[in-house]
């Protein structure tokens, strides 16, 4: 375990996170990730692409960097031929697949986690290994791109693509493919058609809403246009005030649909870090100071908590499950607030390219 005063001034933030917290939480999720490294939700649960990708980056911004690497090599040794990921493994064992869909976005991610760490470490040779596992996920991805520029949400077991698209995968595909040109640029290897690509699935995101399916009632369509750098400035800020109310529950965090009166910490710790990177710094940390009520005695988080009910017992932490990605999102939500290089870096822009909205009106 780290110990507290190894903790990096950044995962301390009043109202949230002390030094000893901090490192109970990353102690957390380093008990739950494998051998291996593979980091399931909890022990005997699932793993999924993106969660474990999350999870390996807030380690990252923890200092744990040996073990984001094992992470990121678990990823590489068992990406499929096609590039892609299954959408979950019992118990991150590789040879225990328990849903053979490869959702698009699941598969992206691997872009942001291998950028952060990246700016986390500067180790070139880490880039050099990941880069052909990166290059492989972005072009699987970009095989579902429609002709309006939006991502399919996946391939079925058998290969058929699903051309449906969401727009909280999307968006999400959107930020991994900047970190993916960001990579690119820095191996001085150019990808226009990626950049085409971005550019087509930003003007689909901002631009043409009915090219997605209807998913509004889920606070991440609200926020993730944001989160994943498709809504800037003036238009991000609107888009958040616009559904605040509706989502938003003062004191207790985020709705993760509505109008069911269940708060859960990943959506909230995301909305945090959407919030941070629009300038409302004040009301990220309100969020996660919100969210405290979530924080269980070993450090980790309850995954959700529903509000209301006709008795007391209805009223309480539910689904019963503390969960890596939870921790995970928190940790990274503090880091950004607290200056970290890397996290800011990915969460805000920097060193991501932008301007690659097409010419077209379309």
């Amino acid at each position: 375990m780290t110990p507290p005063e190894r903790i990096a001034e950044h995962l301390v933030l009043p109202g949230v996170l002390t030094a000893e917290q901090a490192a109970q939480t990353v102690a957390g999720i380093l008990a739950v990730q494998r051998e291996d490294g593979a980091i399931p939700w909890f022990r005997g649960h699932h793993l999924d692409p993106w969660d474990h990708t999350e999870a390996a980056m807030a380690l990252d911004a923890a200092g744990e960097h040996a073990a984001a690497a094992r992470a990121y090599a678990w990823l590489a040794r068992h990406q499929n031929a096609d590039g892609s990921w299954h959408a979950a493994y019992h118990d991150g064992d590789h040879q225990q697949v328990t849903d053979r869909n490869r959702e698009s976005n699941f598969v992206a991610y691997v872009a942001v986690g291998v950028w952060h760490h990246y700016l986390s470490t500067g180790d070139d040779g880490f880039l050099d290994r990941m880069w052909p596992v990166v290059y492989a996920a972005v072009e699987f991805v970009l095989g579902l791109q429609q002709p309006g520029g939006q991502i399919g949400w996946k391939r079925e077991p058998g290969g058929t693509p699903v051309n449906d698209a969401l727009l909280t995968g999307s968006s999400s595909i959107h930020h991994a493919l900047r970190c993916a040109l960001a990579i690119a640029e820095v191996r001085e290897e150019a990808q226009p058609d990626w950049e085409l690509a971005a550019g087509a699935l930003g003007h689909a995101i901002r631009r043409h809403p009915e090219r997605f399916l209807d998913k509004s009632r889920y606070s991440m369509d609200w926020y993730y246009p944001v989160l994943g750098g498709a809504v800037t400035g003036a238009d991000a800020a609107a888009r958040i005030e616009a559904d605040w109310d509706r989502f938003v529950v003062p004191g207790l965090g985020v709705r993760c649909v509505v109008p069911n009166p269940w708060v859960t910490g990943g959506e909230s710790c995301e909305l945090a870090l959407a919030l941070w990177a629009t300038g409302e710094s004040d009301r990220a940390l309100t969020i996660l100071q919100d969210i405290q009520h979530l924080r269980a005695e070993n450090g980790m988080y309850w995954t959700g908590y529903v509000f209301e009910g006709e008795t007391e017992d209805d009223r309480a932490v539910w689904p019963e499950e503390q969960t890596s990605w939870t921790a995970g999102s928190l940790l990274l939500a503090v880091a950004a607030l607290g200056g970290e290089e890397a996290t800011v870096a990915v969460f805000g822009g920097a060193r991501l390219p932008s301007g690659l909205e097409p010419d077209c009106c379309g």
